[in-house]
């Protein structure tokens, strides 16, 4: 089918075209990516993903609030499964991370093909990565918790009953993850919303009905904070599915038994430094759980409870960093750098500004934030003091989390992984392996502070090296 491209008034094409599958016409699409302006698209791309991750991680929090009613022991059991949860989700925003710069680069540079390979391709991982996921409940599962839970029964029955519902029922979290990318890829994003709503929705419905039992229905305790969670995965699943069929025809979706496994490999080559990254952090945070369980369980709780705080805090940074990435893909492919550099500044600035509420929040009522997980005096005593600290090393984050998710734009994972790995693994297990030697509960809530703190010089550096090798503009100033 031949196809012609819209041009500006200097003749440059500005627009990208696509099969409509319903008739035998080509239709042209003018991509906001390469033309829109930049403070306005970065805002544009970024809010819809950040209100969605405020609705995400809303009920992750809500979850644990309802939790912590159960039990102090059922909220310390949440705390233990989240590092398996995050090699979960790890395997899922892997593939995300990188079909989401792949297929936006094969938008920026209009190869029709690529796109609908690369979209087959990233379905066919998802399914592998439910596959693994599975594996791992049935060989992993019961010796973590017998290890984690420290010989306590009832954390451990919680846990295991809780993150086994988690583990079966994730391939609707899978799915979701590649169909959210596929509208964020061409510039839809406001569209990733509706995704959202609909599995937040269904769980923040489902979860005290399920946990505590209404409407004639058992009180299933943790396990109903599972199936709520997967069966809201499910609905934002199916979803995604019809969202794309319907409104998203740039990116057709085929489901194939084999895939091309040049854009497999293309995907996996972005997107495994990321999970990998993911999956050292939540060695990181096994290893925290156990320094933190030789003081007390309740300073496991505590940094359970901060965990899912971070969560609904840091929404800002993380949707503008996942808003960026799909801009600077498009601009890498269609060779304009200096709307990447532009894009990144006012990433940065957005993730302070929208951040500065909570981290007031946090600072001046941090006893009355912990309330809401039905905080015990025990708890308040060192969660008080956590939570304070642990607000600065948020905002510390945001520098480096913008770097970090526009080296994925650009293809160098491996670059992402290498700063994720230094301010989240490197340096804080060097550093609470000091504080606990010290015998001092506080030291380790700075720990996070200085590893954050000590990172962003080398970010800064890192960032003008690499990108200025990879866009031809030398050690360029961001």
């Amino acid at each position: 089918m031949e196809q012609s491209l819209r041009t500006n008034p200097m003749g440059n094409p500005v627009g990208d075209f696509v099969d409509n599958p319903m008739e035998d016409t080509t239709v042209p699409l003018i991509n906001p990516m390469g033309v829109g302006k930049i403070s306005g698209l970065v805002l544009k791309t970024g809010l819809p993903l950040m209100v969605s991750l405020l609705i995400n991680s809303l009920y992750n929090f809500v979850d644990s609030v309802f939790v912590a009613r159960i039990s102090e022991e059922a909220l310390t059991a949440l705390s233990l499964a989240a590092p398996i949860q995050i090699i979960m989700s790890a395997m899922g925003l892997g593939i995300a991370v990188g079909l989401n710069a792949v297929i936006s680069r094969a938008l920026g540079e209009r190869d029709g093909e690529r796109v609908k390979d690369t979209a087959s391709a990233a379905l066919v991982l998802a399914f592998l990565a439910w596959v693994v996921v599975v594996i791992l409940e049935v060989t992993v599962l019961g010796p973590y918790f017998r290890w984690q839970a420290g010989g306590d029964g009832a954390i451990m029955g919680y846990g295991i009953s809780y993150l086994r519902i988690c583990m079966l029922g994730s391939l609707g979290m899978m799915g979701q993850w590649v169909f959210d990318r596929f509208v964020m890829a061409s510039g839809k994003s406001s569209l990733f919303l509706f995704t959202l709503s609909a599995a937040s929705i269904t769980n923040l419905i489902l979860d005290p009905i399920l946990i505590f039992g209404c409407f004639g229905l058992p009180a299933m305790g943790t396990a109903g904070a599972a199936l709520a969670t997967v069966i809201g995965q499910w609905a934002g699943c199916v979803a995604g599915y019809f969202i794309n069929r319907r409104w998203n025809r740039e990116i057709p979706i085929r489901f194939v038994v084999k895939a091309d496994t040049g854009c497999m490999g293309a995907i996996l080559k972005v997107g495994i430094p990321s999970t990998l990254v993911q999956v050292v952090t939540s060695v990181l945070a096994i290893y925290v759980n156990s320094a933190l369980m030789a003081f007390t369980p309740t300073a496991v709780a505590v940094y359970g409870a901060c965990a899912k705080i971070q969560g609904l805090v840091t929404v800002g940074v993380h949707g503008m960093g996942n808003g960026l990435i799909p801009i600077v893909a498009y601009n890498y492919g269609a060779k304009k750098p200096e709307r990447i550099y532009q894009s990144c500044r006012w990433a940065m600035l957005y993730s302070f500004l929208f951040y500065g509420v909570f981290f007031l929040l946090m600072e001046i009522v941090p006893g009355r934030v912990l309330l809401l997980f039905d905080a015990s005096e025990e708890m308040l005593a060192i969660g008080v003091a956590a939570l304070r600290i642990m607000a600065v090393s948020y905002l510390f984050s945001n520098v480096c989390l913008t770097f970090s998710a526009a080296f994925q734009g650009l293809g160098l994972g491996i670059q992402s992984m290498l700063l994720t790995l230094s301010r989240q693994v490197i340096l804080p297990v060097v550093l609470i392996a000091a504080a606990s030697h010290l015998g001092e509960l506080s030291l380790i809530w700075w720990a996070f502070v200085l590893a954050e703190a000590l990172v962003i010089p080398g970010g800064v550096v890192l960032w003008k090296r690499e990108s200025g090798k990879v866009l031809g503009t030398g050690a360029a100033v961001d």
